[in-house]
């Protein structure tokens, strides 16, 4: 209401005293009051998918060995670069990458290898290598996306795979006979490409001896019998009658299996000894610190078993289990490619933003995958696999992020967490919290510690989708 207006000046009239409280006001009340308070909020806690969804596994002398089946591997790798300003060259040892150069030990040959390749630039959709043209010239992917298709059954091409940053083609001409192009490579987008002259290898076997020598030998060895995995095979007769002479085998192990050591994340929490003697109601502050401390220490594990370069699932993965998207964002033709690398795959984990780019490109096409329930929650799914949220997945400040797939468990030779239970001070599993005293200023000091790794048991357990532009 508007106060009331002298008729004679036409300004407001001075306002009289406020009337006396009636009651009790509750501004003094709340000083006899409890109020309704909550716990510590924190904004940096995830749903944390990864720790939630893997087997665990007891890790007794904090080793984990894997043993597998001996694997014949035969440069499958990729090859890094170098450049300066629009200049790209290839770093000389990488050359040992390629198949045929593997295992070379002359620096001097790999360094006049290297100067001989020549920089190509090439536009969006313009043709690197045609099929059935002569092989003259070995090409090495420094940068960009090259589709690699050939002649389909019925006459049109057929999309076979994408090369990206690091891989190479025509490898296979440097010790054996050079032949054509048996596919077409295109490219997807503007790609910088490095070109090495098969003429120059032939130049500079004929100056250097062991080059001639190593590329002699290397089209000399005799192939090991392998399985379609790589790994060593093993002798088994079948369909046959009467009494042949049966073939002999065994099965070879690698030699020297990996070896995973826990890892740890560890931090000194500090609380002065008059808050957690006189602050501890109705919450202990001690407990309080101690939860928002594991809480920090979770996600920074999580982080670890993505990122980690020793042991974390994107350095882990095997160069064959990754692929490219066909284009810039995830389609559903790649991720039915991710899937089918691999039997059972069990969990699909990406970025939030990447989940948002996969949802855009199924909607533009008509689809709406049912969503699936995973741990009591509705999570996004494709093909009936779940596909969780991981924001520890990084996106690089170009937009693209990866998508991985993951089959779990030891049962299935899939991807398992590494850990071990019942450590002194044990707090929760593999976390123990250690009283470390009091020091001068009256502070208490708590050291936690979490120990945790991860291991990829056999290489078609985890895959990646690589560049997916979100």
């Amino acid at each position: 209401m508007n106060p009331p207006v002298s008729p004679s000046s036409g300004t407001p009239e001075p306002a009289g005293p406020p009337p006396a409280a009636s009651s009790l006001d509750t501004a003094a009340a709340r000083n006899l009051a409890t109020t309704a308070k909550t716990p510590p909020q924190n904004q940096a806690v995830s749903p944390r998918w990864l720790l939630r969804v893997l087997p665990w596994v007891q890790v007794r002398g904090g080793t984990f060995r894997v043993n597998r089946r001996l694997t014949h591997t035969l440069g499958n790798g990729r090859v890094e670069f170098v450049s300066t300003g629009a200049a790209v060259s290839v770093i000389p040892a990488e050359l040992t990458e390629l198949p045929a150069l593997r295992g070379l030990s002359d620096p001097a040959a790999l360094e006049e290898l290297a100067a001989a390749c020549v920089q190509h630039e090439y536009p969006a959709d313009a043709v690197v290598a045609e099929a059935g043209r002569p092989v003259d010239q070995v090409l090495l992917i420094a940068h960009g996306k090259v589709r690699r298709t050939g002649p389909g059954p019925y006459g049109a091409e057929r999309h076979l795979d994408v090369l990206a940053g690091g891989d190479f083609a025509g490898d296979g001409a440097l010790a054996g006979p050079p032949g054509d192009w048996a596919f077409t490579l295109r490219t997807l987008t503007r790609a910088t490409v490095l070109a090495l002259p098969l003429s120059s290898v032939r130049a500079a076997a004929a100056r250097r001896p062991a080059l001639a020598a190593h590329l002699a030998a290397h089209a000399a060895r005799p192939l090991r019998p392998r399985n379609r995995r790589g790994e060593a095979d093993i002798s088994v007769a079948s369909g046959h009658v009467g009494e042949p002479v049966l073939p002999g085998t065994f099965v070879d192990y690698e030699a020297s299996p990996r070896e995973y050591e826990l890892s740890v994340a560890q931090t000194v929490l500090r609380v002065h000894s008059r808050v957690a003697d006189l602050y501890n109601e109705p919450m202990n502050q001690v407990e309080e610190q101690l939860r928002l401390t594991v809480e920090a220490l979770r996600e920074r594990q999580e982080h670890e078993l993505v990122n980690n370069r020793e042991f974390g699932l994107l350095h882990n993965a095997d160069l064959r289990q990754r692929i490219h998207t066909r284009s810039g964002p995830p389609t559903p033709e790649d991720l039915d490619e991710l899937i089918s690398r691999r039997r059972k795959t069990r969990y699909l984990l990406a970025h939030p933003r990447a989940i948002a780019a996969i949802g855009r490109a199924c909607t533009a096409r008509g689809l709406y995958p049912e969503p699936v329930e995973v741990d009591g929650a509705r999570v996004h799914a494709w093909r009936g696999i779940p596909l969780l949220p991981c924001d520890k997945i990084p996106v690089s400040p170009e937009g693209t992020s990866s998508v991985l797939a993951l089959r779990t468990g030891e049962k299935d030779q899939g991807v398992v967490g590494l850990h071990q239970t019942g450590i002194p001070e044990e707090y929760e599993p593999s976390l123990n919290v250690r009283f470390m005293g009091i020091n001068d200023q009256a502070v208490l000091s708590y050291l936690v510690s979490a120990y945790y790794s991860a291991a990829v048991l056999v290489p078609d357990a985890l895959g990646i989708l690589e560049d997916v532009d979100v």
